[in-house]
């Protein structure tokens, strides 16, 4: 059984719903559909996964040697830049400290930036420090509440970063690059903030 990883924002004041709800946010037991442009579909045996850029050891992974790294439960609440939260989410997939530490990022590493496909952008991107990426309860998921993820809400393996808005986890990742300084992904350019930390309500301007 894979070790269950309790988020830390799910333990705010005891665990009750409203002290776990950022501001801003209203509650929500459905999982909305959001994204830009159309849903890719992407076949596990074509899927791959690349950790560049400052780090020891460049990697690719494909879906056999990804499903074969040891998996983790992660319980967690989501928080969308849109203002819905949903809580008590169980996600499955790979830490991300796992993939970082075979890639092993060199010193100079500070930030993260995600690359993922989706239509019409072949390479897709969103940004944040490698300290939030490589938290414990950050994982690339295969699974939500014990099924296998759809192609709408990222299949087959999305970014999953609790304590930030929901985007900065990003759908159909395909890429994990390391760099030295902040770099702003698609939405960042378009006028999301480059942290999104939803306590802060960090949704807009940097």
């Amino acid at each position: 059984m894979p070790a269950v990883i309790i988020s830390p924002d799910c333990l705010r004041g005891g665990g009750k719903p409203a002290s776990r709800t950022p501001p801003g946010q209203t509650l929500t037991a459905k999982w909305p559909v959001l994204h830009y442009g159309g849903v890719p579909s992407i076949k596990p045996e074509s899927w791959s996964l690349r950790i560049f850029g400052l780090v020891e050891r460049e990697i690719t992974l494909d879906w056999k040697a990804f499903d074969a790294l040891p998996k983790v439960d992660v319980r967690c609440d989501i928080h969308c830049v849109t203002h819905w939260s949903r809580l008590d989410n169980l996600f499955t997939g790979v830490a991300t400290r796992t993939l970082l530490d075979l890639a092993r990022p060199l010193p100079a590493a500070k930030f993260v930036i995600e690359h993922a496909r989706s239509e019409p952008n072949d390479d897709f991107t969103t940004n944040l420090p490698l300290d939030a990426f490589a938290a414990e309860d950050c994982l690339l998921a295969t699974h939500h509440d014990g099924r296998p993820l759809t192609a709408e809400h990222g299949a087959p393996v999305r970014g999953i970063v609790p304590r930030l808005y929901f985007w900065k986890g990003a759908k159909w990742i395909t890429g994990i690059e390391l760099v030295d300084r902040d770099r702003p992904g698609f939405w960042e350019v378009n006028g999301y903030h480059m942290l999104g930390d939803p306590w802060r309500e960090e949704r807009f301007g940097w």
